[in-house]
C-alpha cells in the first residue's frame, strides 16, 4: 500500500457502459488499469441492471486478471453500477485487500437516491444501507470523494497524480470513454 503523499501507481478504474432508459437486463462494465498515466489494459464484464452483482463481478474482474498482482487501488465512478446495482465497497476493499476510491464530479443528491433506492427498487433499503455505511461524500481536489483503506492524504495525492486533464481522474475517464464506444459506436459527453 502506499505511503502517506506518495500516489498510487497501478490502479483500477470502473464504469459502466450508457444504456436505454427502457433497458433491462445486463449492462457491460468497463475496468481500465493503469500504470501512472500509461493505460496497461481493460477489462470487461456485466452487471445486471439494478440488479445485486456488482460487487460479486468487481471482486472477478480485478482479482483474476492478470493484473490482479500488481493492483494498489480500486477507482469507482460512484458507488453504483448500471442504474442501482449499489456496489458494497466494504466488502471489495476486504475481498481484494485494495484501497477502494469512489468518485464523482458533483456531490450526489442522496434524498434523490434514498427515494429511488425505498420507492422504486427492489431491495432497495438493503441498498441504501449499503450507501447509508460509507457515508456522506466528501470534496476533494476538485472532485467528491468516498474511500475505504487509504487517507485523505493518500486519496488527494493520488487525484492530483491521475488527473492531467481536467477533474476525473484518468482510469475513470478512459473507462467512461471505452464504455461509451462499446455501447454507442462512438465516446462522447463528460465522464
Amino acid at each position: 500500500m502506499a505511503t502517506t503523499g506518495r500516489p498510487f501507481s497501478h490502479i483500477v478504474g470502473f464504469d459502466d457502459c450508457p444504456f436505454p432508459r427502457t433497458h433491462r437486463g445486463d449492462v457491460p462494465i468497463i475496468g481500465t488499469v493503469f500504470s501512472g498515466l500509461r493505460l496497461e489494459g481493460v477489462l470487461s464484464g456485466k452487471v445486471r441492471r439494478d440488479g445485486v452483482n456488482s460487487t460479486r463481478e468487481l471482486i472477478r474482474l480485478a482479482g483474476s486478471s492478470r493484473f490482479a498482482a500488481h493492483l494498489q487501488l480500486i477507482m469507482l465512478q460512484g458507488v453504483a453500477l448500471a442504474g442501482f446495482n449499489v456496489i458494497d465497497v466494504p466488502r471489495l476493499h476486504a475481498e481484494l485487500g485494495l484501497p477502494v476510491l469512489v468518485v464523482a464530479r458533483r456531490a450526489p443528491r442522496q434524498g434523490a437516491m434514498r427515494r429511488a433506492l425505498l420507492e422504486r427498487i427492489p431491495g432497495g433499503a438493503r441498498k441504501w444501507a449499503l450507501v447509508e455505511r460509507l457515508g456522506e461524500m466528501e470534496p476533494l481536489a476538485g472532485v467528491y470523494v468516498q474511500r475505504m483503506g487509504l487517507s485523505r492524504e493518500e486519496a488527494a495525492t493520488t487525484i492530483r497524480a491521475t488527473t492531467p486533464h481536467g477533474r476525473v481522474p484518468e482510469p475513470l475517464r478512459v473507462a467512461h470513454l471505452i464504455a461509451g464506444g462499446v455501447a454507442t459506436g462512438e465516446s462522447s459527453g463528460r465522464v
